[in-house]
């Protein structure tokens, strides 16, 4: 194979059209723009959201004045099962689960789940604890301690 024998597959690349080439092209006579009109004429442009002189739908909606963006907060999870490989009697929350490679990066969202059993007495410090995750570590012989999140009602300009 040499590399003038390259060529693109059949039927990925279309030909151009070439308009007011003739009757015969299937382009000719007004070139594909139809007969009288706006877009018939030569340098014709519609400026964005034109909708032929009817009222456009920009100046149709009311404006909506101090519209407050909704802030989402993204919780990260990590489930009781997983505490397993930390030591007995460690104190545990985002930093401690990122030195063990359970998170990549320390989060004020950290929400502990109760899938799984601990085998091991953990001090969990975090920001939500779910019914079961609470009951599984306490059981286990380890202290829940819940984080208050921070407020996060600030507007965003």
């Amino acid at each position: 194979m040499q590399l003038s024998d390259l060529r693109p597959t059949d039927g990925s690349r279309r030909k151009t059209k070439r308009v007011g080439r003739g009757r015969a092209s299937g382009h000719g006579k007004t070139s594909t723009r139809g007969h009288n009109g706006q877009g018939q004429r030569s340098g014709e442009s519609k400026r964005f959201g034109f909708e032929g002189g009817q009222t456009p739908l920009f100046r149709r909606l009311p404006k909506i004045h101090n519209f407050d963006q909704v802030i989402k907060r993204d919780w990260v999870e990590v489930n009781v099962g997983a505490l397993n490989i930390l030591p007995a009697n460690l104190e545990v929350d985002s930093y401690t689960l990122v030195e063990h490679k359970l998170l990549r990066t320390p989060s004020d969202s950290l929400r502990i789940l109760g899938n799984g059993e601990l085998k091991v007495a953990l001090k969990v410090t975090a920001h939500h604890f779910s019914a079961g995750a609470k009951a599984k570590i306490e059981a286990a012989g380890g202290t829940v301690t819940l984080i208050e999140a921070p407020n996060l009602k600030t507007k965003r300009r």
